[in-house]
């Protein structure tokens, strides 16, 4: 198994505190990762659980191992956001006092060549979160219709020379590998700014792969229905496509009187957490608070 980088729970202080947590409560991680935020919840039970779901088997193995200390009060479930009935009811429950979710890639993804993530490192075009189902990258640049790859580079990275691009993917397949495909980017754009040129073709195709629209929207769904009434949803988001997605969700929620926006404006990492962590600098935590029944 490769080096694991130092990890650092995104806004660990705040998404506990968003969740309410009462130690004999029961809570939902529904985006385990590394552990970092399972973890700290645990921490703080003495007859509560953590239900601890990823949708990657790896770093739920990683995740145990970083929590071994309260291993007593963990339960791991393996699945997508549409499973995460299943990993409540595999609890022996109804619902749960609060469910968290981090919507960022880990930076173990990120970091393992293997994976496919990364375009700064050759790997083979993989970008499956679940390795163990799914279609790869490799399929999709290299079999998908070049107007199919345009308007998913467009609409998920929010690329504005989507066009262009997959027209420079389709004349150079077959593609095989993420420095391959990172060099056809860079080649049709130009560096115009610190971003990689191939940043927003990566995110957008690993958004596809892995259906995070899809799911983020049955994340959305499902989460009143598996959170008690009186509990909270808090989820941490990194794009402003999913942001979006979020805050409309939970002004649906208040609308329909089902419960009451907490953050009336997205709460977002301290000066202090960007620069021990870079990558969070882009993180906005919401919360929703369920009517108490």
């Amino acid at each position: 198994m490769p080096s694991i980088p130092e990890h650092y729970p995104v806004m660990l202080s705040e998404s506990l505190d968003g969740l309410a947590i009462t130690p004999d409560g029961v809570f939902l991680d529904a985006t385990a990762g590394l552990g970092g935020h399972t973890g700290a919840i645990a921490r703080k039970l003495d007859s509560g659980l953590v239900i601890a779901n990823d949708r990657d088997l790896l770093t739920l193995e990683l995740a145990r191992a970083n929590t071994a200390d309260v291993a007593d009060r963990i339960l791991f479930h393996h699945g997508p956001f549409s499973m995460l009935a299943s990993a409540v009811a595999a609890a022996g429950r109804g619902q749960v006092d609060g469910l968290l979710a981090d919507l960022g890639v880990s930076r173990y993804q990120l970091l393992t060549p293997d994976r496919g993530f990364s375009f700064l490192t050759e790997g083979p075009l993989d970008m499956r979160m679940d390795q163990s189902r799914g279609i790869t990258a490799e399929e999709l640049v290299n079999k998908s219709a070049e107007k199919a790859l345009a308007d998913w580079i467009y609409q998920h990275g929010e690329e504005r020379r989507a066009r262009k691009i997959a027209r420079a993917i389709v004349r150079a397949r077959p593609i095989r590998s993420t420095l391959h495909l990172a060099d056809v980017v860079e080649r049709v754009v130009p560096r115009t700014s610190h971003l990689h040129p191939a940043t927003q073709t990566f995110m957008a195709l690993r958004m596809v792969v892995n259906q995070e629209p899809e799911e983020l929207d049955a994340l959305l769904e499902l989460a009143p229905d598996l959170v008690k009434p009186g509990g909270r949803i808090v989820i941490i988001s990194f794009m402003s496509l999913e942001d979006r997605k979020v805050k409309e969700s939970f002004r649906d929620l208040q609308r329909e009187k089902q419960g009451a926006v907490i953050t009336r404006k997205p709460l977002v990492p301290s000066e202090e957490e960007c620069r021990r962590n870079p990558p969070s600098r882009s993180a906005k935590l919401r919360v929703f608070e369920l009517v108490s029944g």
